[in-house]
C-alpha cells in the first residue's frame, strides 16, 4: 500500500523518533511512506478552544495536504489527532457552510487511521513479536489516552499490540482509564486541578514497579513524563511505535534511544 504520513505537531516538535518508528515498521511490512509536505497543524487547539473560524483555514490546509488521490490510507501515531481529522474537521466546516470542504473533510477522515488501528484492522496485524520482529524485554504499563478510548473507540488495541510484543511484560495500570490531566490548553488553564490528576496518574505508575509507561498520544506522554521526572520516579515514558519497532537486531532503551554496537543513538 502507498501510506500517507500524518506526523503531528508534536510528534514532528518534540518526538521525531516516533514517526521514524512509524515509518520503519510500515516499511518492514512491505509498504510504501510517503510524507505529505504541506501538512501542519490539524487545528485541534483551536477547536477544542472553541476558535472555530480560526480553525477554518488550518481545516482546509490538511485537506489540500491530504488530497485522498495520493495515497490509499493514511496514518498518524496519535489517537488524538486522527479524533480531530474524522470528527473535528466536517464540523469545523459544516460550521462556516463550506458544503465543499466538509466532502473533502470527511474523505480525508474516512482514509485516515490511528496506527494500532491500521495495524490492526487493515493489515492484519495481531502478534507483534511474529509479524513485525518486535522485541522489547522490559517491564511496561500502559495508559490509554482519553481520545483513543471515547472519540476513536480504539478498546484494547494498542494494548494487544503491545502485549504480543516478545520478551515484555505488561503490568496493569490501576485507574488505567483516568485521564492524566493533560487535555491541551486544559493543563494551563487548569493548571492545579491538571497537576492533581497528573499525581493520580503518576502515583498508579509508581505502584506497578515498571520501568516506563507506553501510550498512543505524544501529548499524554509528554505530560506523564514530566511528572514523573518532576517527582525523581525512576520509570519513564514511551510511545508504543517505537516499541514495536525494536527488535533484537536493533534494540531500543526504556527512553527511546537506539542501542547498536552498544552504544546509543537517537
Amino acid at each position: 500500500m502507498r501510506i500517507a504520513l500524518f506526523a503531528t505537531c508534536i510528534v514532528d516538535a518534540m518526538y521525531p523518533r516516533t514517526a521514524r518508528a512509524t515509518v520503519s515498521i510500515l516499511e518492514r511490512l512491505g509498504h510504501e511512506v510517503v510524507f505529505p509536505s504541506g501538512q501542519a497543524c490539524c487545528g485541534q487547539m483551536h477547536v477544542n478552544s472553541g476558535y472555530f473560524p480560526e480553525a477554518v483555514p488550518v481545516v482546509r490546509n490538511h485537506v489540500e495536504a491530504f488530497d485522498p488521490a495520493g495515497y490509499d490510507v493514511a496514518v498518524a501515531p496519535s489517537a488524538s489527532c486522527v479524533g480531530s481529522v474524522k470528527h473535528q474537521h466536517p464540523m469545523i466546516a459544516r460550521s462556516c457552510g463550506d458544503t465543499a470542504l466538509e466532502a473533502q473533510a470527511e474523505a480525508v477522515g474516512a482514509k485516515t487511521y490511528e496506527l494500532s488501528e491500521l495495524l490492526t484492522d487493515v493489515l492484519g496485524i495481531t502478534n507483534a513479536a511474529e509479524q513485525l520482529g518486535s522485541w522489547f524485554p522490559h517491564k511496561v504499563t500502559y495508559h490509554p489516552s482519553c481520545h483513543g478510548m471515547r472519540l476513536l473507540r480504539l478498546g484494547d488495541r494498542q494494548l494487544n499490540l503491545l502485549s504480543s510484543v516478545g520478551g515484555i511484560e505488561m503490568a496493569d495500570l490501576p485507574e488505567a482509564d483516568q485521564c492524566c490531566g493533560f487535555g491541551g490548553t486544559f493543563s494551563m488553564k487548569n493548571a492545579d486541578v491538571s497537576s492533581a490528576m497528573l499525581a493520580d496518574k503518576t502515583a498508579n505508575i509508581t505502584s506497578t514497579g515498571a520501568s516506563l509507561c507506553s501510550g498512543g498520544d505524544a501529548s499524554c506522554l509528554l505530560h506523564i513524563g514530566g511528572g514523573l521526572s518532576r517527582e525523581g520516579a525512576s520509570a519513564t515514558t514511551l510511545h508504543f511505535a517505537e516499541i514495536l519497532a525494536s527488535t533484537k537486531d536493533n534494540p531500543v532503551s526504556v527512553t527511546g534511544e537506539i542501542l547498536v554496537s552498544g552504544k546509543a543513538t537517537r
